[in-house]
């Protein structure tokens, strides 16, 4: 398969007075993006940057992110995009790991700047500044992006993907969606530091000669809701916390419905979705919304559904094409049970984990099928398999030596009128080993106590799946990317 740059560079030149991306209120050209990519190239040639090396790059998005990683890529190096707010610890740990080039943020950060040639640049940059790398023991050539990844261990983890991971995915999930086209104007919102955000909203698009809409971060909201109204955005890859900010601000009025009703796609990714989101979007704007899944280890795309109309909901749709896939037992035994840990192997799946052999031999099998860590269940629709996400392996409660979904136990909960969304995580007891425990966000205005909510759950569910405490939240932790951070929830629930 053909590397990213020559697949994308000649769709920019075919029609090179097209618009390409709107950004801040203005539809840019083509011609445009490709001047940016040359300037950026000329820079970094004259920096010494050559085949191998790594680029750091710590921007929200603008149009900088695709042009410096086409530069990059036609200079034979490696795009690293990472999160300039993951903290000094993290930054320091995962820059020693990548040993990169450079680094390029929007603000200089001194404790970085002493070990690695820093620069600062603002997103509305036509060009960047001069500079002088630092030459480091090259990466395979074959290597497109970086992206670092948090571990069980706390130790800083990298996840190298090739350009046929990244060309791979991107075609696969085009076929899955047959109805995606060169026409389509695409959101750039999520995060460019996560597979998700830099892989299905900015290099897919461009792949595929369409159009992307860019917004520097999903906050403040009006920046996002002005990209999708002016550039008249027609599809939508976003997190659930996205989807479900935008259905509640059009529930309450704040957002007119036809600006919502008027995206074709809207896939969600990255999280679970919040069942009331479906109903919300089926009231709203008169369709479902479709789901899908992946990990930033297979470029990220796994599965997804087809389309809003056939979207199945619960369901993360069938695995894409291009991928094997086999289940297995939380001991790593084969099943041919129609649940079990979902292991995958295919062209989208990363080589392995940069420069530590002992994660990737604990990750991969001895046929090359990735473990997701994901309990799923399969169920066949219209001569299809489907796929059912039941829970991270590592989040099952085990109560008494059975095993509770927790994502069962918050699909129920957040049926009861007065639960906006719930979490559900195991806490520690003496006898169970674990009991489950609730964190319950209430509807605006609604008023529920624990007891209400526990004898709800005793009508709906098994008794040893009913949790035994509820906490009322008014917001949960999230990451950098929107997703429910669960560890925080496990880790206060075990301070009990």
């Amino acid at each position: 398969m053909n590397r990213l740059e020559e697949i994308i560079i000649p769709k920019l030149e075919e029609s090179p007075d097209s618009p390409c991306y709107w950004w801040d209120g203005k539809w840019y050209k083509r011609s445009d993006m490709l001047s940016l990519v040359k300037s950026c190239e000329a820079v970094l040639r004259n920096s010494g940057f050559t085949r191998g090396q790594k680029l750091v790059v710590m921007l929200r998005n603008s149009p900088l992110i695709p042009a410096l990683s086409l530069a990059v890529w036609r200079l034979g190096g490696i795009f690293c995009p990472l999160n300039e707010k993951a903290g000094l610890e993290s930054l320091t740990g995962t820059l020693e790991l990548i040993k990169p080039f450079a680094v390029i943020a929007e603000h200089k950060i001194p404790e970085l700047a002493e070990n690695w040639p820093f620069l600062t640049c603002s997103l509305d940059s036509v060009s960047l500044p001069a500079f002088t790398g630092k030459t480091q023991p090259p990466e395979p050539e074959d290597y497109a992006l970086i992206l670092a990844t948090s571990g069980t261990t706390g130790l800083p983890k990298a996840i190298p993907l090739t350009h046929t991971n990244l060309a791979s995915n991107c075609k696969a999930v085009c076929e899955m969606i047959p109805s995606l086209s060169d026409d389509d104007t695409f959101l750039t919102v999520l995060p460019n530091f996560h597979s998700f955000g830099y892989t299905v909203t900015i290099i897919m698009p461009l792949t595929i000669g369409a159009k992307i809409a860019i917004a520097p971060s999903f906050l403040p909201p009006a920046v996002t809701i002005r990209a999708i109204t002016e550039a008249k955005v027609d599809v939508m890859f976003v997190v659930p916390a996205i989807i479900s900010f935008l259905l509640m601000s059009v529930e309450k009025g704040k957002l007119p419905a036809e600006v919502l009703a008027r995206i074709r796609v809207i896939c969600t990714g990255g999280d679970k979705l919040n069942p009331n989101c479906h109903k919300q979007a089926l009231s709203l704007l008169g369709r479902d919304i479709m789901e899908g899944y992946g990990l930033t280890e297979t470029s990220p795309v796994i599965c997804v559904n087809h389309d809003c109309e056939t979207q199945i909901t619960g369901s993360i749709g069938p695995v894409l094409p291009g991928f094997e896939y086999k289940l297995k037992d939380r001991e790593g035994h084969d099943t041919n049970d129609k649940e079990g840990v979902l292991w995958v192997r295919g062209p989208s799946v990363t080589p392995g984990y940069l420069h530590a052999p002992e994660i990737t031999a604990e990750r991969f099998d001895s046929e090359g099928f990735l473990n997701t860590g994901d309990y799923v269940r399969l169920e066949t629709h219209g001569g299809e398999e489907f796929v059912y996400i039941m829970d991270r392996v590592t989040d099952i409660i085990i109560v008494g030596g059975f095993n509770v979904y927790p994502q069962e136990v918050e699909k129920v909960l957040a049926e009861h009128p007065a639960v906006h969304q719930a979490v559900v995580v195991g806490m520690p007891h003496d006898i169970n080993g674990q009991i489950p425990k609730a964190y319950v966000m209430l509807e605006d205005g609604a008023e529920a106590d624990e007891r209400e909510i526990v004898k709800y759950a005793k009508e709906h569910l098994a008794h040893f799946k009913v949790p035994r405490k509820v906490e009322f939240v008014t917001e949960f932790p999230l990451s950098g990317t929107g997703k429910i951070l669960r560890r925080v929830l496990r880790e206060r629930a075990s301070k009990e």
